[in-house]
Parts: structure tokens; sequence; C-alpha cells
């Protein structure tokens, strides 16, 4: 079962996205906050798998809050909003969120990037993706990073995949191979050049030309 603690300062959205959870027999919400504050004492308290985040909270901001979480190691944070702002993608994700995904997403999407979340995925809506890249890529220069040298054919196919934004059971089916392959794989590509995340991995694809 994977435990959710929902972070939203209004009721009724909390309350659709307890809906759309609880739905499926493997997600189970177990708590509300409304607002920051909130959300990380009942994340100490409760240790869930995974926080579906609000941004623009009262008292403590979903950022600022993220950013404490994922410091103590409490939890992975998916971070849900109304705003698809520069600014706001990039914060969250620096911070260390998990995921962004925008709240108009639809409930199949939703339950998807949960799982993914907790599978050590990166869920991430295209309109995001593309942001996060623009915000980091210098729109005119490309550059070749000796460190591609480290990795082998199929680690480069997976670099590509990831800098499409795809996810480990995209990869997958993709190249024909199995999950723990492509777990292997992604960590195998992370390590070798020295990233972070794989929004790292993406940003890095398209700074050395290998995605368009």
């Amino acid at each position: 079962m994977i435990r959710v603690l929902v972070a939203d300062d209004q009721a009724l959205v909390r309350g659709g996205f307890r809906l759309m959870l609880e739905q499926q027999p493997d997600l189970e919400v177990c708590g509300e906050a409304n607002d920051g504050v909130e959300a990380v004492r009942l994340a100490q308290e409760l240790r869930p798998d995974v926080i579906l985040m609000d941004i623009r909270m009262p008292n403590l901001d979903g950022i600022a809050a993220t950013e404490q979480l994922v410091h103590a190691g409490i939890s992975r944070v998916l971070v849900l909003t109304t705003f698809d702002v520069d600014d706001y993608v990039v914060d969250a994700l620096r911070v260390g969120a998990s995921g962004y995904l925008l709240k108009d997403v639809d409930p199949e999407d939703l339950v998807t990037a949960v799982r993914a979340v907790v599978a050590g995925d990166l869920p991430l809506s295209p309109t995001v993706l593309r942001r996060v890249v623009a915000a980091y890529v210098d729109g005119g220069s490309r550059r070749v990073d000796v460190r591609l040298e480290r990795l082998s054919e199929r680690e480069r196919e997976v670099l590509v995949l990831l800098g499409r934004g795809l996810s480990n059971a995209e990869i997958c089916q993709d190249l024909v191979i199995s999950m723990p392959t492509t777990k292997t794989h992604v960590g195998n590509v992370l390590a070798k050049l020295d990233l972070r995340d794989r929004v790292q991995a993406a940003v890095y694809a398209h700074r050395n030309g290998l995605v368009a």
C-alpha cells in the first residue's frame, strides 16, 4: 500500500485528490494538511511514501516545506500546482521535489505519477520539462562533455530517452529491456555523469546536443 499525504490550502482540492487516489486498491490517503507547517508536522508523524504538495499555501509555502522534508529525508514530494511559471518549476526541483505536475492533470496520470515517484521516477508533464530545459540550456550554444565517453552505447541510448522525459516504464518498452536492467542503466548514467537526478540528466542531454 502506498501512503499519500495531501497538502493544499483548499479543502475542496484535498477532497478531490483523496477521491481520485483512494479509488485505487494500492493507494491510501493517510492525512491532509492545509498549509506547509502542517504538512511538515504530519509528514514527520505519519511518514507517508509520497506527499502531494501545493506551492502557494499560508504560513509556509510548498517549496520551503519541500526543502525541509527532502533535507530531512522524510518523504518524496510530488508538487501539484495551478502555476507553470518557470521560477516555481525550477525552484521546486532545485530543492529536491520528486516530480512536478499541473493540477489539471488527468486522474489516471496523477495515479501513474504517484506510483512513478515511489518507483524512483521523476514525473514531469511535457510542458514542465520543456520549461526546465529552457531555464538551464542556452538557446544558442551546444557543447559536448568529455564525460559522455564514459557511457556505453546502451547507456547513451538511455540518456537520450531521459532527455525526452521518458519514465523507466517507457524506457523499458522503447528499448525492450527489463525494469531491473533499466534501473541499472539509469543509475549508471547518473553516476558516470555526476548527475543528481533525471531532471539534470534531461538538461545534460539537451546541452550536449543529444536531444533537439
